[in-house]
């Protein structure tokens, strides 16, 4: 940072004596934040970012550009979004757009602590300081291998192993939750990072998922693998598309919301 270390144990010593509080622990291994120090690390972010608002607000023209991260399901990033992602990008090609993929768990807290400024994930999603806009409703299916015999009971998986996202995946708790009311304790669950990793483990026979159809149908065409319909009550989720109420809604980020509006009318016309 071009400071030299007793400038900045002068300003640190400075802070905490103007907020009577200590910010650090200091030990032999160097310093660590106190639990007053981690609250004001939160609004120092928080001032920053009012900052970048602010000269976003003052610059801002009528062209879209700059960077936009959206964060988004495995499941959807597949499917969903090269079509929508394609048309964005032929209008706006200015738009620099970062996409990173995760868990609906994972992406709330991404999108609250303002590291994304919006994203893709399962829903339902009520939180007072976020907007919630329903972009698509998923049919999720139990997928095995083509060679699994046709399930009469849930109980012929009672002894499969469980594929899964890591925690903080809505299809893994929707599956879960499935398992307790049919009363099915999984002997085993192996988690993984990937779409294709848990598809490609389904088709080998290691174990059964629960994923949208609109993600397995290619591979279900192919014999890859085979889907089970599953109860209604446990079969539907919708995609939402998340962003902060507080945050000043650049350029880029407006068209995104103006575009899944328009797709979502030509959806339910």
């Amino acid at each position: 940072m071009n400071y030299a270390q007793s400038n900045l144990t002068a300003r640190i010593q400075q802070l905490e004596s103007d907020l009577k509080t200590q910010l650090f622990y200091r030990h032999h291994r160097g310093t660590a934040l106190t639990d007053k120090g981690k609250i004001l690390l939160t609004y120092a972010e928080k001032i920053f970012q009012l900052l970048d608002e602010a000269q976003n607000v003052l610059s801002d023209d009528h062209t879209p550009r700059g960077p936009l991260a959206i964060g988004s399901m495995e499941t959807t990033a597949a499917v969903r979004l090269p079509k929508w992602l394609s048309g964005f990008h032929r209008k706006y090609p200015e738009v620099d757009i970062t996409i990173k993929t995760g868990p609906t768990e994972q992406h709330v807290a991404e999108v609250l602590n303002y590291e994304l400024d919006a994203a893709f994930v399962a829903g339902p999603i009520e939180h007072p300081e976020l907007v919630s806009q329903t972009v698509a409703e998923e049919e999720l299916v139990l997928v095995t291998d083509p060679l699994h015999r046709r399930l009469s009971f849930v109980k012929d998986i009672q002894h499969r192993t469980i594929l899964v996202f890591r925690r903080g995946c809505s299809y893994r708790a929707r599956l879960e939750e499935w398992l307790r009311h049919e009363g099915i304790i999984p002997e085993k669950t192996m988690e993984f990072g990937t779409l294709d990793g848990i598809i490609g483990c389904v088709s080998a026979g290691l174990g059964v998922s629960l994923l949208p159809r609109s993600v397995v149908e290619k591979h279900v065409q192919d014999h890859r693998i085979l889907q089970h319909p599953i109860p209604e009550r446990f079969a539907k989720v919708k995609t939402v598309f998340i962003y902060r109420k507080d945050q000043y809604v650049s350029l880029p980020l407006k068209r995104m919301i103006e575009m899944l509006k328009d797709e979502e009318r030509g959806l339910y016309m």
